[in-house]
């Protein structure tokens, strides 16, 4: 059983102005058939001039949360590398209430190290890179403890392996009860399992579709493990019809397709 795919455009917010962005979100906020609107985690860019502008992701992200009024927004995805969980369920707690309840919170473990770009930034910015097990890991508790904020109605503490907090508590709390929904992003299987216990959508970056039905029967079967019903997750894929943008302007570069299951529909604008 499959529900209505839903349609949205992803926009990097590298070797662009403010105001192209801007411009753009703007545009897909009038219009109905584009349902969600993203952006990316990165501090430097990752197409283009090395040296080009890039704007930070969540900074951005609320400023267009108050320039639009319809769109569902988000990153696709955090790097849960760069900022502390219990600050990142802040900046997005504000989000959601600067966009009147329409953030999708996606986060994911951060770049692989088999990516070749994915030193530059971390190092570039003083942030710790550790190897991708201790990424997912850190991804698991994040979840946790972002959950544990976001609802929680007194201070705790939280002793975990990569995060520890003292007297945490989250004031005010999200507009969405019982909070903005989680999306993860990732291929790996154990990123999936992270997904199976965490996620209410789960999002993989493209690739081949006969990959993409197999990563999702190995998160039906984790969810399966788990007790969970797999049809309580959302699946979604990021498709680039043409490729990375060459031209300055061109910003709309992803669209974005959510399903419930297997069925995966494409778009280009």
């Amino acid at each position: 059983m499959t529900t209505r795919p839903s349609f949205g455009i992803a926009t990097a917010p590298q070797q662009v102005d403010y105001d192209d962005v801007r411009r753009v979100w703007r545009e897909a906020d009038a219009l109905p058939e584009i349902e969600h609107a993203w952006l990316f985690d990165h501090l430097l860019p990752i197409g283009g001039d090395p040296a080009g502008p890039i704007l930070e992701g969540w900074t951005l992200l609320s400023a267009l949360a108050a320039q639009t009024e319809r769109l569902r927004l988000g990153l696709l995805v955090t790097s849960n590398r760069i900022r502390p969980p219990a600050v990142l369920a802040k900046i997005a707690t504000t989000v959601d209430v600067v966009s009147g309840g329409r953030l999708e919170f996606g986060i994911g473990a951060g770049s692989r190290p088999s990516i070749p770009w994915a030193r530059r930034e971390y190092d570039a910015h003083g942030l710790p890179y550790h190897d991708f097990s201790d990424s997912v890991g850190a991804l698991d508790e994040a979840c946790t403890v972002i959950r544990r904020l976001w609802t929680e109605d007194a201070p705790f503490d939280f002793a975990g392996s990569h995060v520890t907090l003292t007297g945490a508590f989250g004031n005010p709390k999200p507009v969405q009860h019982p909070h903005p929904p989680i999306m993860i992003g990732g291929r790996a299987s154990s990123t999936l399992r992270v997904v199976a216990k965490h996620a209410d959508r789960w999002n993989i970056p493209g690739g081949d579709l006969d990959d993409v039905r197999a990563r999702s029967a190995l998160l039906d079967r984790y969810c399966t493990e788990i007790g969970r019903d797999p049809a309580s997750i959302t699946r979604s894929i990021a498709i680039i019809p043409c490729g990375p943008p060459k031209p300055r302007k061109a910003v709309l570069e992803t669209v974005w397709v959510l399903s419930r299951r297997d069925t995966i529909s494409t778009a280009g604008r």
